[in-house]
C-alpha cells in the first residue's frame, strides 16, 4: 500500500507537459487600445473588412470599432494636429481598409512597377472598360465591340480576379460576364455608379467618321 506521506507529497513543479496554457491578455474596451488593435489589424489586411469583421477580429464591440475607426480616419487625415498621412484610411466596397493617398499614386506606383511588372495591357484595359460599361455581357459581344478576338484577354482578366462568369444562358449556352468586388477595391470606388459616365467622352461625330463626310 501506499503510504499517507506519499500520497501527501507535493507532486513537484509542473513541466511544459503539464503546465496549464497561459490565458489570453484581456483585451481593453478602452479607445486607445482598440484604436491600437484595430491599426494593427489594418495593416495586413488585403481586402476591405466591415466593421462587425472588425470587431470580431479586435474583440470590441461594434460600436467601439466605428469610434476608433472615426478617430483613424481623421488621425491620418491631420485633424487632430498631427501631420496629414500618406496613407488614409477608406470605405470601399462595404469595408474598411488602409490606401495610399491619391496625390502619391504616382510615386508608389513607380515604385511598384519596378519591383514586379504587372500591369494590365492595352487590350485588356479596352476590354475590362466594356465588360464594366455593358455588363452582363458575352465574350462574342466584346469581341463584336472591339472588333477583335479576346479569347485570351477575358482569361487573364478571369485569372486576376477582375472579372467572373455571372450565369450562362440556358439556350445559347453563352456565357456572360461581369466585374468583381476585386475591380472595385483597386479602383478604390464603392460601386460602379462611380465610374465616369462614358458619354462625354465618345466622338459626337460631328466631325465625320475617319475623315471621311457623310453624305
Amino acid at each position: 500500500m501506499t503510504s499517507p506521506a506519499a500520497q501527501e507529497a507535493p507532486a513537484g513543479p509542473p513541466t511544459a507537459e503539464t503546465a496549464p496554457a497561459p490565458s489570453p491578455a484581456p483585451r481593453s474596451a478602452d479607445p486607445a487600445s482598440v484604436a491600437r488593435r484595430l491599426e494593427a489589424i489594418l495593416l495586413v489586411l488585403e481586402e476591405p473588412q466591415s466593421l462587425v469583421s472588425l470587431a470580431a477580429a479586435v474583440g470590441a464591440p461594434v460600436p467601439a470599432v466605428r469610434q476608433a475607426v472615426e478617430a483613424l480616419v481623421a488621425d491620418y487625415d491631420g485633424e487632430t494636429g498631427g501631420p496629414r498621412r500618406g496613407f488614409e484610411l477608406r470605405e470601399v466596397g462595404g469595408g474598411w481598409r488602409l490606401y495610399v493617398r491619391e496625390e502619391y499614386d504616382v510615386v508608389v506606383g513607380e515604385y511598384v512597377n519596378t519591383q514586379a511588372p504587372s500591369r494590365l495591357s492595352q487590350a485588356a484595359l479596352e476590354t475590362l472598360a466594356v465588360i464594366a460599361y455593358k455588363q452582363p455581357v458575352t465574350r462574342g459581344q466584346v469581341a463584336s465591340i472591339r472588333a477583335v478576338n479576346v479569347d485570351s484577354v477575358v482569361r487573364t482578366l478571369l485569372a486576376r480576379g477582375l472579372i467572373t462568369e455571372v450565369f450562362t444562358d440556358p439556350d445559347t449556352g453563352a456565357i456572360h460576364y461581369g466585374t468583381t468586388d476585386q475591380l472595385l477595391i483597386n479602383l478604390g470606388i464603392n460601386s460602379l455608379n462611380e465610374l465616369p459616365h462614358i458619354s462625354p467622352l465618345l466622338d459626337d461625330g460631328s466631325d465625320g467618321f475617319d475623315g471621311e463626310v457623310l453624305k
